[in-house]
């Protein structure tokens, strides 16, 4: 009976402890979930602070790279236009530092429009070509003083720029940088076969797309003309005209190639190459503040370009060979690349009426074969191994009033380009691609003193739409 009694009263306390147990288990439940709650909560807030703060940086992946470093809607519009003397020097020959590459580039992160504006080394910056010597050549300037400021002031005075900023780009930080990001993809526009046993060099690329790694890249900007004398195509630019379109189109492919998304991670580590390998007054503070609106940088905004001039025979130059930048053209193109807004102030109309932004009317707009049409220079490229097609284009050009002021040939490309070179309106670059038939509208293309409006490089795109018909 006793025993009964115990056992009973055994139940009971185990029940009430159970009972205790399970209200201490509901009693954390609830704290926990409350916890949750408001660490969700907290969580919600600060995602819909974060995902505000996005949206007010322009949204993306760009908004989200200037909300994480700390910028807000007011930070890219205080960034203005950057604009950096690129030097490329060589460092192949012991106490030589001839400067082989000298690019003016610059990026505005508001209109998202870069370029990209070569200087020919050979360039004079005496005051006598009949007395000229080799030290008066932009590209010994380096060499002679070590000063790279005095390389950026002969190119200011040559293109009537303000540059203030300057980065020297040595042999060794050029390999490291393309191979932090590459191999680049780039097509070598031509069979490049050059030995130079002084100097260790030697240049080998059969013309194609071709991966290039740090070491490579280094031979391809390097390469003038080949061991038989031969240079790139004329129609491409020959010798030191050549090599300075490769190079620009090289930086083009590399800065394509960098704001791919899988490469936004290794912006970092590209700052720190740089930061350990140029020589440049830049500060690396102020040019981490542009990577986030970089990313969003289309190389269809990248201009590029030479200055214009020409090279005197040898007897008017005291036997120097030397480029005489021609001042005129110089100042046009220069308005082109960083000042078009004072070409819409400057514009007239029949030579009396200034006309501005807001008064400027569209005459490309009128009906096929109009004057308007025969107004636009067309240049015409042949990139196919078929030399008909390119008087066929050119006939249907003219059957619609265009004016088709030159034509040539160029190395083989499989697409149709048709480059808009000089602001030409949307409409009538879709016109002109309805009559060509095919291609790609090209906004940004290499500008050259050709001064044509527009450039089409026919493709084998055009061949196979011909056979098709």
């Amino acid at each position: 009976m006793n025993s009964d009694k115990v056992n009973k009263r055994q139940k009971t306390n185990n029940k009430s402890q159970n009972q205790k147990i399970k209200q201490k288990s509901k009693k954390k439940m609830k704290m926990w979930k409350k916890i949750f709650l408001i660490v969700l909560l907290i969580l919600l807030i600060a995602g819909g602070v974060f995902a505000y703060r996005v949206h007010r940086n322009g949204g993306g992946l760009s908004g989200m790279l200037a909300t994480v470093v700390g910028h807000d809607e007011e930070t890219r519009k205080s960034l203005g236009e950057l604009q950096v003397l690129l030097m490329g020097v060589s460092t192949d020959q012991e106490g030589v530092a001839l400067t082989d590459t000298i690019i003016v580039a610059s990026y505005n992160p508001n209109t998202q429009k870069a370029v990209l504006l070569s200087i020919p080394r050979d360039s004079f910056t005496g005051t006598n070509t009949k007395r000229a010597v080799a030290s008066d050549k932009i590209n010994a300037i380096y060499n002679i003083t070590r000063d790279p400021m005095k390389t950026l002031e002969a190119v200011n005075e040559l293109t009537g720029l303000n540059l203030q900023h300057y980065a020297i780009v040595q042999t060794e930080a050029l390999i490291e940088l393309v191979d932090a990001i590459g191999p680049i993809e780039y097509y070598v526009p031509t069979d490049m076969n050059y030995d130079d046993t002084s100097q260790n060099l030697h240049i080998h690329f059969e013309e194609g797309l071709q991966e290039i790694d740090g070491q490579e890249a280094e031979e391809l900007l390097r390469f003038r003309k080949n061991n038989d004398g031969t240079s790139f195509p004329e129609e491409y630019g020959d010798n030191d005209i050549g090599r300075m379109r490769n190079q620009r189109e090289f930086i083009t492919a590399v800065v394509e190639q960098t704001v791919k998304l899988e490469n936004i991670t290794k912006l970092g580590s590209i700052i720190d190459i740089a930061s350990r390998n140029l020589i440049t007054n830049v500060d690396f503070n102020l040019l981490k503040d542009y990577l986030p609106y970089a990313v969003e940088f289309s190389t269809e905004n990248l201009q590029t370009a030479s200055l214009p001039g020409s090279v005197p025979s040898l007897n008017q130059t005291n036997g120097v060979s030397i480029f005489v930048v021609d001042k005129e053209e110089t100042e046009q193109l220069v308005t082109e690349l960083f000042y078009p807004e004072k070409l819409l102030e400057e514009e007239t109309i029949d030579g009396n009426t200034t006309a501005t932004s807001s008064n400027i009317t569209d005459t490309n707009t009128t009906s096929t074969g109009s004057t308007a049409n025969s107004n636009i220079k067309i240049e015409v490229l042949n990139g196919t191994n078929d030399g008909k097609v390119l008087q066929e284009v050119v006939n249907k050009l003219k059957a619609e009033g265009y004016n088709v002021s030159r034509t040539g040939t160029t190395t083989a490309t499989s697409k149709t380009v048709i480059a808009n070179r000089k602001d030409v309106l949307t409409t009538t670059m879709n016109q002109l691609k309805e009559i060509v038939g095919t291609g790609t509208i090209s906004g940004s293309p290499e500008i050259s003193s050709s001064k044509a409006d527009v450039t089409i490089i026919i493709g084998k795109d055009y061949q196979s739409l011909k056979n098709n018909d």
